[in-house]
Protein backbone atom coordinates (compact mmCIF):
# COMPACT_ATOMS: atom_id res chain seq x y z
CA UNK A 1 0.00 0.00 0.00
CA UNK A 2 1.28 3.44 -0.91
CA UNK A 3 1.18 6.43 1.39
CA UNK A 4 -1.81 8.75 0.95
CA UNK A 5 0.32 11.37 -0.84
CA UNK A 6 1.75 8.82 -3.27
CA UNK A 7 -1.75 7.41 -3.85
CA UNK A 8 -2.96 10.89 -4.75
CA UNK A 9 -0.02 11.45 -7.10
CA UNK A 10 -0.56 8.04 -8.71
CA UNK A 11 -4.13 9.10 -9.49
CA UNK A 12 -3.19 12.59 -10.68
CA UNK A 13 -0.39 11.30 -12.93
CA UNK A 14 -2.19 8.17 -14.16
CA UNK A 15 -1.12 7.38 -17.70
CA UNK A 16 2.02 9.51 -17.31
CA UNK A 17 3.94 7.76 -14.52
CA UNK A 18 3.76 4.57 -12.50
CA UNK A 19 4.28 4.79 -8.78
CA UNK A 20 5.24 1.62 -6.93
CA UNK A 21 6.36 0.75 -3.43
CA UNK A 22 9.03 -1.84 -2.63
CA UNK A 23 9.53 -3.32 0.82
CA UNK A 24 13.31 -3.06 1.08
CA UNK A 25 13.37 -5.41 4.07
CA UNK A 26 11.97 -8.19 1.90
CA UNK A 27 13.82 -7.11 -1.27
CA UNK A 28 17.31 -6.43 0.04
CA UNK A 29 18.99 -7.26 -3.27
CA UNK A 30 16.90 -4.66 -5.08
CA UNK A 31 17.58 -2.07 -2.38
CA UNK A 32 21.28 -2.81 -2.66
CA UNK A 33 21.18 -2.61 -6.47
CA UNK A 34 19.82 0.93 -6.26
CA UNK A 35 21.92 1.98 -3.26
CA UNK A 36 18.96 2.53 -0.94
CA UNK A 37 20.28 3.01 2.58
CA UNK A 38 17.60 5.22 4.13
CA UNK A 39 13.84 5.34 4.08
CA UNK A 40 11.90 6.79 2.57
CA UNK A 41 13.89 6.88 -0.64
CA UNK A 42 12.11 7.73 -3.87
CA UNK A 43 13.73 6.84 -7.17
CA UNK A 44 12.55 8.46 -10.37
CA UNK A 45 13.25 6.10 -13.25
CA UNK A 46 12.87 7.06 -16.88
CA UNK A 47 13.90 4.88 -19.78
CA UNK A 48 15.21 2.28 -17.34
CA UNK A 49 17.64 4.71 -15.69
CA UNK A 50 17.45 6.56 -12.39
CA UNK A 51 17.12 10.24 -13.35
CA UNK A 52 16.44 11.64 -9.87
CA UNK A 53 16.28 10.53 -6.26
CA UNK A 54 14.99 11.95 -3.00
CA UNK A 55 15.72 10.73 0.49
CA UNK A 56 13.50 11.69 3.40
CA UNK A 57 9.99 13.04 3.59
CA UNK A 58 8.94 15.52 0.92
CA UNK A 59 5.79 17.57 0.52
CA UNK A 60 3.30 16.75 -2.19
CA UNK A 61 4.16 20.08 -3.82
CA UNK A 62 7.87 19.17 -3.95
CA UNK A 63 7.11 15.75 -5.41
CA UNK A 64 4.81 17.27 -8.05
CA UNK A 65 7.55 19.72 -9.03
CA UNK A 66 10.01 16.87 -9.42
CA UNK A 67 7.55 14.73 -11.41
CA UNK A 68 6.69 17.65 -13.69
CA UNK A 69 10.38 18.17 -14.47
CA UNK A 70 10.81 14.52 -15.40
CA UNK A 71 7.56 13.99 -17.32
Amino acid sequence: MLTPTLNELATEYAGKVKIAKVDVHQNTALASQFGVTAMPTLLFIKGGKVVAQTVGLRSKKDLKTQLDQIV
